[in-house]
């Protein structure tokens, strides 16, 4: 059953919704760098996307027929849009870009990726996609009961698992840890302090064959991580480490994918055993650990993260031929 919002927390979303349609120019004055309305500007973009008419725009834009029809013909007469009889049905008129309508709507996605370029550059980069799926799901909410948010919401990109080291990764896994650390268990600078220490230990050894790392990337950046180092544990045995991945993954399976190929590298490598040390209360990570073979041999109070945790030592053995 649906939870009922809070008061107080609807009145913050709607003064967050005023203050974004401000800052984005709704309210007048130049808006996405044109000296367009709204609606035009909106008209525009989903033009250039093609095979649109003037009833596919209505129905988009959610405007009145008739302010369409007034719309469009102050963009014909701009020299932006023209009209062509439709192949099917000549009383359909299909709407498209002129070269300057063209070079128009450039101009809007060249305006509009700069402001969303620089307000992403006051926020830490693993916030980035926590905007994305935030604006997303409120977007989605606001959806009429009888449209379903799969019919418009854009595919995501793709996730890849790369092997090896790329320049940021060290800062990057680093802050994935301390972000999301100190917002589920409390850890502080030492907490960050050790794993940026361990990290750049161990990113100096990766030319041994023993030791390996991989990301999960998208977009071109590291949203997670996962390494085996074949060397700190002894002969034959080794240590998964810097298992993460942000929230803008979680759900996709890419932590699968991503213990999934340090297992495979384990088991080709002919290591016997694989450890790795976490604490107690990461329920997801130690499922996701026991379908890969792995079991608790022990646990105890420890406090090397910055404060006490129940500390726990998952062991995964290679059956014996």
């Amino acid at each position: 059953m649906a939870v009922e919002p809070a008061s107080q927390l609807i009145d913050h979303i709607r003064a967050t919704s005023r203050h974004l349609v401000r800052e984005l120019g709704f309210m007048g004055g130049d808006f996405a760098g044109t000296d367009l309305p709204p609606s035009a500007v909106h008209a525009l973009i989903e033009i250039e996307k093609g095979g649109m008419t003037a009833r596919d725009l209505a129905a988009i834009l959610r405007l009145e027929k008739s302010s369409v029809s007034r719309m469009l013909r102050k963009l014909v007469e701009a020299g932006d849009v023209r009209e062509a009889a439709g192949e099917e049905d000549t009383r359909t008129k299909r709407l498209s870009l002129t070269p300057a309508g063209q070079q128009r709507v450039a101009s809007i996605h060249a305006f509009a990726r700069a402001q969303v370029s620089s307000a992403l550059g006051r926020l830490h980069q693993g916030q980035h996609e926590t905007v994305l799926e935030g604006m997303r799901l409120y977007a989605d909410a606001l959806l009429p009961s009888d449209q379903k948010p799969e019919d418009r919401k854009p595919q995501s990109s793709p996730v890849e698992i790369v092997t090896g080291y790329r320049p940021g990764i060290i800062a990057r896994i680093t802050e994935m840890h301390a972000l999301y650390y100190a917002r589920t268990s409390d850890f502080g600078q030492a907490f960050e302090s050790r794993v940026a220490g361990g990290l750049a230990e161990f990113c100096g050894r990766l030319e041994n064959p023993q030791n390996r790392i991989w990301a999960a990337m998208r977009d071109g950046q590291v949203r997670g991580s996962v390494a085996i180092d074949g060397e700190d544990l002894g002969e034959g045995i080794a240590h998964l480490r810097w298992f993460i991945t942000d929230d803008a993954l979680r759900g996709t399976g890419a932590g699968k994918k991503l213990l999934d190929a340090a297992m495979d590298f384990v088991d080709a490598s002919g290591f016997t055993e694989t450890h790795l040390w976490t604490f107690a209360g990461l329920n997801a990570a130690r499922h996701l650990y026991e379908t890969r073979g792995f079991a608790l041999v022990e646990e105890y109070a420890g406090s090397q993260w910055g404060r006490e945790v129940l500390e726990q030592r998952f062991v995964r053995k290679i059956p014996q031929a």
